[in-house]
């Protein structure tokens, strides 16, 4: 039998993301030139794309096991060209990298509503969430 958790454990489970990320995170999207990479400690090789510092309080408190991004994620003016299609969410120092995902137009783990990018362009994410489902 598969061990299953209480919703309030789930919940906790989930919320511990921000409490370990902490405040301030910031997101960084990327044209990845390569595949991903194994893990968040792995070299990256692709091109940054956008850099956006969150809101201190960046995701909701968790409902059913699922938290989802609070407030608007967005980067006032693009720094690279590409095609979103990689994210990594790294602690406010920019540097210590706590998980790393996909990026699709209305899909992926960060759901854009354009991921074609310009430079200069203004950016918005449409959706994040991440669910505990005892899996």
């Amino acid at each position: 039998m598969t061990i299953q958790f209480s919703v309030p454990v789930r919940n906790a489970r989930s919320n511990a993301i921000e409490a370990t990320v902490g405040a301030n995170a910031v997101l960084k999207l990327y044209d990845l030139t390569a595949g991903a990479p194994a893990d968040c400690v792995a070299a990256i090789s692709g091109v940054v794309l956008a850099t956006m510092a969150l809101e201190s309080d960046w995701m909701n408190p968790a409902s059913n096991g699922t938290v989802t991004k609070a407030g608007t994620w967005a980067c006032p003016a693009a720094e690279g060209v590409g095609n979103a299609d990689f994210f990594r969410l790294f602690a406010s120092d920019g540097i210590t990298c706590h998980m790393q995902g996909t990026v699709g137009l209305g899909t992926g783990d960060i759901s854009m509503d354009n991921n074609n990018i310009a430079i200069g362009q203004q950016i918005s994410i449409a959706g994040f969430s991440i669910t505990d489902n005892n899996a």
